[in-house]
């Protein structure tokens, strides 16, 4: 069901400044959107946030239904802990939080990492086992669903759901809310009227 990335063999070229600007600008850009699931259907959005000066890392993510009407937000500060580690962490901590609701019928996973997305769609295996854990944790929870679809959204269609992992940066504590905070209401309104977002080729 996933549209997986198409693997291109790119060759480095030497290119002016001037040479690349004007091909950048001539770029048409992607129309994002954040889409609602199916009748019946729950919808996670994850994500992770990384400080890059401190290392500091802290998740996020919002569930919504067939409405896109809010069910769950849920933000936590994490510690040290790097991009790919934070985005497993949002994603495990989404699925339990949907599962320990009972909305384990049918559900619909989409965050903007994409490689983390094909690794789990294609099951790989990875070299580092603090990773290779986080995978498999959240491998044996996806047969606690029904169904399961698992797919990526450029990061302009996942804003909700950043905008909780970068308010777990501010937390001493885990946090769920059941109603959505001022913070995100706005990117919540936006996802629910299908605003599309405009993004640059190459960002």
């Amino acid at each position: 069901m996933l549209d997986l990335t198409n693997i291109f063999r790119c060759q480095k070229l030497v290119q002016s400044p001037v040479c690349q600007l004007i091909r950048y600008f001539h770029k048409e850009p992607i129309p994002v959107t954040w889409k609602k699931p199916r009748i019946g259907w729950t919808k996670l959005n994850f994500d992770g946030s990384c400080k890059s000066l401190s290392g500091k890392a802290s998740i996020g993510g919002v569930v919504r239904n067939h409405n896109a009407d809010f069910m769950l937000g849920y933000a936590e500060s994490i510690g040290q802990a790097n991009s790919t580690i934070a985005e497993l962490k949002a994603l495990r901590r989404g699925m339990e939080l949907v599962l320990e609701n009972g909305w384990n019928n049918d559900i619909w996973l989409e965050g903007d990492a994409k490689t983390l997305v094909e690794i789990i769609v294609k099951r790989r295996q990875v070299r580092c086992m603090e990773v290779q854990r986080h995978i498999s944790h959240i491998n044996s929870i996806l047969p606690e669903f029904n169904n399961c679809f698992v797919s990526h959204i450029y990061r302009e269609g996942n804003r909700a759901a950043d905008k909780f992992a970068q308010m777990g940066h501010h937390l001493d504590h885990p946090r769920i809310w059941r109603d959505p905070p001022d913070e995100v209401l706005a990117q919540l309104l936006e996802d629910a009227q299908g605003k599309i977002v405009l993004r640059r080729k190459g960002l």
